[in-house]
């Protein structure tokens, strides 16, 4: 998928964990989740600015069709403007998503490509709630990669700790996966920032490396509810919805907010 854009940046939204039921009024730890994430496309269709918006996971809660149907018709209904990417979270079952996020409403690509930037979608799902990344999913990204443009990965699963309960359930080959960024900015590459979901809270992270420059880490917060990352287990701190933009520089730097409604 190519987006051209005469003026800079390129802005892109990413929004995530929407946890949806089949029954529109089933609340999720206090919030109903229908409705949080009504309120998100919403307000991210008005934003006439984005020019990308990127779902990263965890958009059933039940596990239910009815549950991909509540989101393929508020997506619907929301009529964006941006073209509207998506990957699997932990919760996601891939055939499902195959089966419900289709043309023209959605784009099922790995790689957006805009003249300076791409942002590369990674597949972290595995049998299991925590992430992984496989061999297959790198070469694939190396086989997308373009040496001369920046590039900013999304995944939906954290690549480095937050320091609460969802580390179990983190990446679980965390020191494979960034041997292999590394080597990436080694080569000439050009890795500026991996954004993730899973977390349920926004945080800017930074993974250090002596001998190539820093990967930042922006993780985004859910359109269901916040985690309270001082618990041990799941529980909501109450605070309204929110999601993440991202703007992409044409000289390769990032600057990047949280918009809560």
């Amino acid at each position: 998928m190519i987006i051209t854009k005469m003026t800079q940046p390129v802005i892109v939204a990413q929004f995530s964990d929407c946890h949806l039921y089949a029954d529109i009024n089933q609340y999720h730890h206090g919030a109903n989740v229908y409705k949080h994430l009504q309120q998100i496309l919403t307000n991210i269709a008005n934003d006439k600015q984005i020019d990308v918006i990127v779902f990263t996971g965890d958009l059933t809660q039940d596990h239910s069709r009815g549950s991909y149907l509540n989101f393929t018709e508020l997506v619907t209904q929301a009529n964006f403007t941006a073209p509207i990417f998506y990957l699997a979270g932990n919760h996601d079952d891939p055939a499902l998503l195959t089966q419900y996020l289709v043309e023209p409403t959605f784009n099922s690509s790995q790689c957006i490509n805009t003249e300076h930037w791409q942002i590369q979608l990674i597949d972290s799902k595995s049998e299991t709630p925590a992430g992984y990344v496989s061999q297959d999913s790198l070469n694939k990204l190396y086989g997308r990669i373009e040496a001369d443009k920046c590039q900013l990965l999304m995944m939906h699963h954290h690549p480095v700790d937050v320091g609460y309960f969802i580390d179990h359930h983190g990446l679980t080959n965390q020191t494979e996966f960034w041997q292999s960024i590394n080597r990436l900015n080694q080569c000439g590459h050009q890795v500026k920032a991996i954004a993730c979901g899973h977390v349920h809270n926004a945080m800017t992270l930074k993974k250090s490396n002596q001998t190539i420059p820093s990967v930042d880490v922006y993780t985004c917060p859910a359109t269901s509810i916040a985690f309270d990352p001082n618990k041990d287990k799941v529980s909501s701190l109450g605070v309204a919805p929110s999601y993440r933009l991202f703007y992409l520089y044409e000289e390769g730097t990032i600057k990047s907010e949280i918009i809560t409604l």
